[in-house]
């Protein structure tokens, strides 16, 4: 059935088509009474405005753009459902897609939302990402960029992030004043910045209360289940263990706990466990995980609100890192 236009309302009732255009933007030099018949006209058609011509003509299309490693992890969806809450209450909607932690998707991705004239960008890099001119496009056409959680450094713009190194730090005193002196860290990708903050916070606390980590309880890896379960095996095979293990985030303590548990060695008496995240499953493992909180339902929220303020003009996006609090939650596994 074809689309219902502006014609078809005016032909309808017999007016002009500029008419019908001025009666459904509530234009002042129309009176009340027409302004109602136009919408009523309009509903019983199933008028719906062409949201492509209106962007055209406004040089907005009310629709931001949010690309982010995986839909499905926990961590992202929480911090799309912030930026959903700002945007919605702004009149605006969200594009969201997936790189996959490829960055050729996300070139893809970042390409396809300028073609279709996003308002905006919000995203969070992948952790194979090596290469920001995709990002540095989208800035230089107009469209405005922010950064959160995953950054690119290179890219001049504001960036929404964690405090990985304290949270990291707080969590590896935590397990020190637990008793805790030989401590492992399963890391992430050295690419990524937040990786790094939390191996330098891990580093600084243990340097703290003079304490060091042999090279080789350092295990780097991806984010992932996988990741944190083949950190395990690795380091089940030294001759030299840990008391204790500081994971990257969430996933890969999950993976590393099952490892243990497999192995039936006990948590926390083998391996003291802390991850990174507070995804909600970790609260329903026996015995429950210790993480750090990083809210990225506020972290979501910031970065739509900065990204609202630049398309008002109120703020320049001009190279800045604005850190978010992350919080210890303690619970048996330490």
């Amino acid at each position: 059935m074809p689309r219902v236009t502006i014609k078809d309302i005016a032909r309808e009732l017999n007016i002009s088509p500029s008419t019908v255009s001025r009666a459904l933007n509530n234009h002042p030099a129309i009176s009340k009474a027409t302004k109602n018949l136009v919408k009523e006209t309009a509903s019983r058609l199933n008028y719906y405005p062409n949201s492509i011509a209106q962007s055209l003509k406004q040089q907005r299309s009310k629709i931001i753009g949010v690309i982010v490693p995986e839909i499905k992890h926990e961590y992202f969806a929480s911090a799309i459902s912030g930026i959903e809450e700002v945007a919605y209450k702004a009149g605006y909607a969200l594009v969201v897609s997936q790189s996959n932690e490829q960055m050729e998707r996300e070139q893809f991705n970042v390409l396809s939302m300028i073609n279709n004239r996003v308002d905006g960008l919000i995203v969070s890099r992948s952790q194979s990402t090596t290469d920001s001119a995709h990002f540095k496009k989208a800035l230089e056409v107009g469209i405005p960029v922010i950064f959160f959680n995953r950054i690119c450094e290179d890219v001049k713009t504001i960036k929404v992030v964690s405090d990985d190194f304290n949270g990291a730090y707080q969590a590896t005193q935590h397990l020190i004043e637990r008793g805790y002196r030989r401590i492992a860290h399963f890391a992430g990708p050295s690419i990524v910045p937040a990786c790094r903050e939390r191996l330098a916070g891990f580093q600084k606390a243990l340097q703290d209360a003079g304490l060091s980590c042999p090279r080789e309880w350092i295990l780097y890896g991806g984010m992932h289940e996988i990741d944190g379960q083949r950190s395990m095996e690795k380091l089940l095979q030294l001759k030299e263990q840990p008391e204790a293990i500081l994971a990257v985030n969430d996933p890969v303590a999950v993976g590393a706990f099952t490892i243990i548990k497999k192995k039936g060695l006990k948590i926390p008496r083998d391996y003291a466990l802390v991850g990174f995240s507070n995804n909600s499953v970790v609260a329903l493992l026996e015995p429950p995980l210790t993480t750090v909180d990083e809210k990225p339902f506020v972290l979501g929220q910031k970065s739509m609100e900065l990204l609202l303020a630049s398309l008002k003009g109120q703020l320049e996006l001009k190279d800045k890192e604005i850190r978010c609090q992350t919080e210890l939650i303690i619970r048996q596994s330490t």
